[in-house]
């Protein structure tokens, strides 16, 4: 196994505990690059915090940000396990995270080449990308949730997964 994998590995065990709590399985880690170090870890909150902030990346860049001490992630990568959002590609950008690595793509808001690529633009820090780490992996924790919550919604049943 990798690194690349054994790191994804973590944030498909975070997706998990997401789709435990009845939320999309998105999971997020920010690594130091020179030790290894987790420093982050987040996922999909945005029905039990109630706020559309609540994206795994953003709670995996914040806390590596108060456990680093400052809000430049220079020297670190953020794993993810789906291709980050618009809102989560500029955090990016903005926090200066040095190595971007998701699994699966993501036709309706990727913003990392499936739908836009904000990457391609000039802005004052691009990371490095690498796609599709253990990609049908992270892509089977979504469809199998998705269609878990299509048969309990037929199903008449609401409460959580």
């Amino acid at each position: 196994m990798t690194d690349d994998e054994r790191f994804m590995q973590r944030a498909i065990e975070l997706a998990k505990q997401a789709a435990a709590l009845g939320e999309v399985p998105v999971g997020a880690i920010v690594v130091k690059r020179a030790t290894g170090e987790i420093v982050g870890e987040g996922y999909n909150r945005r029905e039990s915090d109630k706020s559309p902030l609540a994206h795994a990346e953003l709670l995996a860049i914040s806390e590596a940000s108060r456990r680093l001490g400052g809000w430049r992630l220079i020297g670190c990568a953020l794993y993810v396990t789906l291709e980050p959002c618009p809102m989560c590609a500029g955090a990016i950008i903005n926090s200066r995270v040095e190595r971007l690595v998701y699994g699966a793509s993501d036709g309706k808001a990727g913003s990392c080449g499936t739908v836009v690529d904000l990457f391609a633009y000039p802005y004052n820090h691009i990371p490095e990308i690498e796609r599709g780490v253990m990609g049908r992996e992270c892509a089977a924790l979504l469809s199998d949730f998705f269609k878990e919550l299509r048969l309990r919604r037929k199903a008449g049943r609401s409460e959580p997964l």
